[in-house]
């Protein structure tokens, strides 16, 4: 009885605790993660930013490789703007081995990202952001002291092939919220890989 018990607890809490997250315009929290560069990031490390580009990323994932090189050109299209990309890893590496920080580094020095490349060890944040796949874009922006969600899902409308991009989701939200309007649309599907972590038994 108390193994079942148990068992109903782990499901709630898969159902309820990651299945919900944050919605547009819900205030999202900071966080302290290890960069590849071996120092810790936080979103108050940019105290001029009107806003950020969150992806949780990873490195095997080829949804997340085919969006590499355009997350590379978000970040340097945006961070003069005001919204820099910060790029969150949310696998267990028991779980998925090629997703180790060791192997983020050497992900991070092959495409030579400007872009911090962080380490959800853990797994503490992407339950409080409802991230469920990588690539999956949580777009904030600064309301006085806060930073709200603005744009959740995808980066475009085409994960796989860049050349076959007709809509610019995000940088369409992002240019919205610059000139003073609200993204339309507010969410669309991320599709990608599923986040991996290790099940409880």
């Amino acid at each position: 009885m108390k193994r079942l018990s148990v068992l109903f607890a782990l499901v709630f809490f898969a159902v309820t605790g990651f299945a919900q997250g944050l919605r547009v315009g819900d205030v999202a929290p900071d966080f302290r993660l290890l960069n590849v560069d071996g120092k810790y990031v936080s979103m108050a490390d940019y105290p001029d930013a009107k806003g950020f580009i969150i992806i949780f990323s990873s490195n095997h994932c080829p949804f997340v490789v085919a969006v590499e090189d355009r997350m590379i050109a978000l970040h340097h299209e945006f961070k003069p703007k005001g919204f820099p990309l910060i790029a969150i890893m949310p696998n267990d590496p028991a779980a998925e081995p090629r997703d180790s920080y060791e192997l983020m580094q050497v992900r991070a020095r092959e495409k030579g990202f400007p872009f911090p490349y962080v380490f959800d060890r853990g797994q503490k944040i992407y339950p409080q952001y409802g991230a469920t796949h990588t690539p999956h874009v949580f777009l904030l922006e600064r309301v006085g002291n806060e930073l709200r969600v603005a744009y959740i899902g995808a980066i475009d409308n085409n994960v796989r092939n860049a050349d076959q991009v007709t809509e610019r989701y995000l940088a369409n939200a992002i240019n919205a919220l610059l000139e003073g309007r609200r993204p339309n649309p507010e969410v669309t599907r991320a599709i990608g890989c599923t986040i991996k972590r290790v099940r409880a038994e």
